[in-house]
């Protein structure tokens, strides 16, 4: 499955009323005074693949349906689905350019919403999503909230070439408000997106879905995601051997499914104690990360992986890669990080968890903690819902203003205000 309904923004100022125009001026002070509220009849349209139609979703997909889980007895919400099927020869990619078109001309036949919240990864998908952005900005007037994901999209953004650029910077202009994943994250989106106008909100689990067993013996290694070389599911499996071959006393589940799977057979018909699960539900997933000492994700690039976090919420401690914004989730508070691609590195750091009971359930409570204190999916609620009305009210203080003829910008002050919620929300990184 591709996802095809991925944007990327940044927001520039709209025009400004003529110095002349006191009454604008003074009209717009005094709504200024009044923040915008968000209620249950405030209409926000989400918009990305959340994979309705296709046999699955990837993270965005996942995220996506903890949105609306979390939002939909807060505001109206309703979802445009943009995921379609990876297309097979000419005739696929011809419906899959169908599906495309008539989901940019179904989208303005909707009921305009008072919000727009795109999310938005690399690559293709950006492109393909970009006119949701525009028609929401040029033709709808609507504030519009770009949500950045996607591992590669520092390099999306470093490696474009003059035209890209020139393009990626009016989807960025288009938008209100961009969500940026970690700090780390923020830093690769300004060289794009004004700093004023970016926010920091993080990927989200529940923990109250994860009941922790600190009590495996032998410890237990956990592996969860896509078998895909970028994953590292070839490094987990020479890591296991390794540690095998050492006399490491451990158990390992291995789960998830992909075109590298054979690895995780090979080496689970190779080793005792070393189990391959293939593809997991979610319930058994979340019971497979709450069983589990450590988890291992040795990523190559990653945005937030929500993985990550649902390990910390079952309680483990993590070894993973220094690469996207896991350094602001995990230190040697509660794991390791190593090289990409390192498997001497990654073997050494699973052996010293491993042979450390102790050390290890205790750097599984400190993940517990981090997610309970910053990155449950309550607290993130209200950051976003924090975030619209913030764009509802530099939208209407802006059309106050100029009449609608452009795109807003997020009031500085409010930002600032952002931005010191998150830090404080999260102190240690």
């Amino acid at each position: 499955m591709s996802a095809v309904g991925e944007a990327d923004g940044e927001a520039s100022a709209g025009g400004e009323g003529s110095a002349g125009d006191d009454s604008n001026e003074e009209a717009a002070a005094g709504r200024g005074a009044e923040a915008a509220s968000v209620d249950a009849s405030t209409e926000v349209l989400v918009v990305g693949p959340a994979g309705y139609r296709t046999e699955g979703t990837g993270g965005i997909g996942r995220y996506i349906a903890e949105q609306r889980r979390y939002l939909e007895d807060r505001v109206d919400l309703d979802i445009v689905d943009t995921a379609v099927r990876t297309p097979e020869g000419p005739v696929g990619y011809l419906r899959a350019a169908a599906v495309v078109l008539l989901g940019w001309i179904g989208f303005l036949a909707r009921r305009r919403p008072d919000v727009v919240h795109v999310h938005t990864s690399h690559s293709l998908s950006f492109y393909l999503s970009a006119p949701y952005v525009l028609l929401a900005r040029w033709l709808w007037r609507r504030p519009v909230i770009l949500h950045v994901h996607g591992s590669s999209f520092d390099s999306f953004v470093e490696d474009a070439s003059a035209p890209a650029a020139r393009f990626q910077g009016a989807v960025f202009d288009a938008c209100d408000a961009v969500v940026a994943l970690s700090e780390g994250w923020r830093d690769v989106l300004s060289a794009r997106v004004p700093p004023e106008r970016i926010v920091v909100i993080p990927n989200a689990v529940d923990p109250d879905e994860y009941e922790v067993d600190p009590t495996a013996d032998p410890p237990h290694l956990v592996f969860v995601s896509n078998h895909i070389e970028r994953k590292g599911i070839v490094e987990v499996t020479e890591a296991i051997s390794e540690l095998r071959a050492d006399g490491v006393r451990f158990r390992a589940t291995i789960a998830g499914s992909g075109p590298l799977s054979g690895h995780a057979e090979a080496v689970a018909d190779a080793h005792d104690g070393v189990e391959y699960v293939g593809f997991v539900s979610e319930e058994r997933k979340r019971e497979l990360l709450g069983e589990g000492s450590v988890y291992v994700l040795p990523t190559s690039a990653e945005g937030l992986p929500i993985a990550v976090l649902e390990a910390m919420a079952g309680g483990n401690a993590i070894v993973s890669t220094d690469v996207g914004g896991i350094p602001s989730i995990v230190d040697e508070e509660n794991g390791a990080l190593v090289a990409p691609g390192d498997v001497r590195a990654l073997t050494d750091a699973l052996e010293v968890l491993l042979s450390d009971s102790d050390r290890t359930e205790r750097m599984g409570r400190e993940s517990r903690r981090r997610i309970e204190a910053s990155y449950a999916w309550p607290d993130v609620v209200d950051e976003l819902l924090a975030l619209y009305a913030r764009v509802l009210d530099g939208n209407r203080d802006a059309n106050a203003v100029d009449g609608g003829s452009g795109a807003t910008e997020v009031d500085g002050d409010r930002d600032a205000d952002a931005a010191a919620d998150t830090r404080a929300r999260n102190p240690d990184h």
